[in-house]
């Protein structure tokens, strides 16, 4: 099986790719050598089955054999997480891309404890994930926002809460038919204040419940995001299915 490396969509768009930065690291650990085939993907889909012609101290260039688009069976789903404490966040992250998420947006609410924004590195472990799950697309990361902020702009059309107080069971929150996209809201540790999930259900989320047993934030969503790719999304396909057109 091909190694997979992340490269701009700018670099793959040329005949002879030049391979630098994150993905280079990976590719000198992996000690590739000269006429060593590798997949290159630029995180929207499309691929490309290159060859490597020349390495250097700290580029490579490749050059292009066979070019395609791959698309995911997935249902669009995005996590709104309110920061948990330590390197949760890192860990949220990791699993979520595994379990298909398409979007994160972190949100700071009234329990969050904020201790310095990690963009680059969250970035990073983005990529590291959809590259180690075989995923074509690369998964959103949103900024940093309040919580009030993320709720306005939300768009999705299933919007679920999860909520230890909330008196709706995940079952009966689902459609028989899969929305055209979903969002999770998960709090923090210690939830959701009675007034972030009165400003949520005004903002047309459902408070559901996971059952008597209370679930930590980190793994709350992981849970349902799980439950909702195997009801709606590819968890019931094959993985040669994915739709591909070669070009």
């Amino acid at each position: 099986m091909m190694h997979r490396l992340f490269v701009s969509p700018v670099a793959l768009q040329e005949r002879l790719v030049v391979i630098s930065d994150e993905a280079f690291h990976h590719l000198s650990v992996l000690r590739l050598r000269v006429g060593d085939e590798v997949l290159l993907l630029d995180g929207s889909g499309h691929l490309a089955r290159v060859i490597l012609r020349q390495l250097s101290r700290s580029t490579a260039q490749a050059e292009v054999l066979e070019r395609w688009e791959e698309g995911e069976a997935l249902l669009p789903l995005r996590l709104i997480q309110g920061l948990p404490k330590g390197e949760k966040f890192e860990w949220l992250l990791e699993k979520g891309v595994e379990l298909g998420i398409s979007a994160f947006t972190p949100v700071l609410t009234a329990r969050s404890q904020l201790r310095g924004e990690k963009t680059a590195r969250w970035q990073r472990i983005i990529q590291e994930a959809a590259r180690q799950s075989r995923r074509p697309l690369l998964p959103v990361l949103e900024e940093l926002q309040p919580l009030a902020a993320a709720l306005t702009a939300t768009t999705e059309t299933l919007r679920l809460m999860l909520w230890e107080e909330g008196s709706i069971p995940l079952n009966s929150a689902l459609p028989p038919q899969a929305p055209a996209s979903c969002v999770l809201l998960v709090g923090p540790e210690g939830g959701f204040a009675a007034a972030e999930a009165d400003l949520a259900m005004t903002a047309g989320f459902i408070p559901v419940s996971l059952g008597k047993r209370i679930l930590r934030t980190e793994t709350a969503g992981m849970a349902v995001a799980a439950v909702l790719q195997n009801r709606y999304g590819d968890f019931g396909t094959s993985s040669s299915g994915k739709d591909q057109v070669r070009c």
